[in-house]
């Protein structure tokens, strides 16, 4: 996932339109999406859980709502020409989902979440033009340095 965060950073970061700018990182999201889910199916049979239930669908219904609403913020603040606040407020909704589903996992995702939910509130401090080399931080550099983590600690 944190690689493609990278690479859609910096095709994001040529594009000369907002809706093309926005196209670029949907295209990222439903590929981290995809990527995120097959990783989290593939550990769940591996140690023979199903993610319908238990710990898998608190998480699941943790991590739904922030990232309903960062949907819902995201076309509202696109139609009014905010596209300059997206990369703030998206690092930070993805953080308070990422605490609120972490809490159901190991003790590693709620402070990734917590980095997410700084960086967001950073982000929407910061210049504009820094939005696409934040959210290479985030979506890239913070998921490579705590999925290694999670990975080295628990496997995965």
């Amino acid at each position: 996932m944190g690689l493609t965060a990278f690479g859609a950073a910096g095709i994001a970061a040529q594009q000369a339109s907002a809706s093309t700018w926005l196209g670029v990182w949907l295209a990222e999201a439903a590929v981290a999406a995809a990527i995120g889910t097959w990783a989290t199916v593939r550990k769940a049979r591996a140690v023979g859980l199903s993610l319908l239930r238990g710990a898998g669908r608190k998480f699941l219904f943790g991590l739904g709502p922030p990232i309903l609403a960062g949907g819902v913020l995201t076309l509202a603040l696109f139609r009014l020409g905010a596209t300059h606040a997206l990369p703030g407020m998206w690092l930070l909704m993805y953080g308070v989902g990422t605490v609120a589903a972490g809490t159901f996992s190991v003790r590693v995702v709620p402070v990734m979440g917590f980095c997410f939910m700084l960086l967001g509130m950073a982000t929407l401090l910061l210049p504009a033009a820094w939005g696409n080399a934040c959210m290479a931080i985030g979506f890239g550099g913070l998921h490579l340095v705590f999925g290694w983590i999670i990975a080295r600690r628990h496997g995965g």
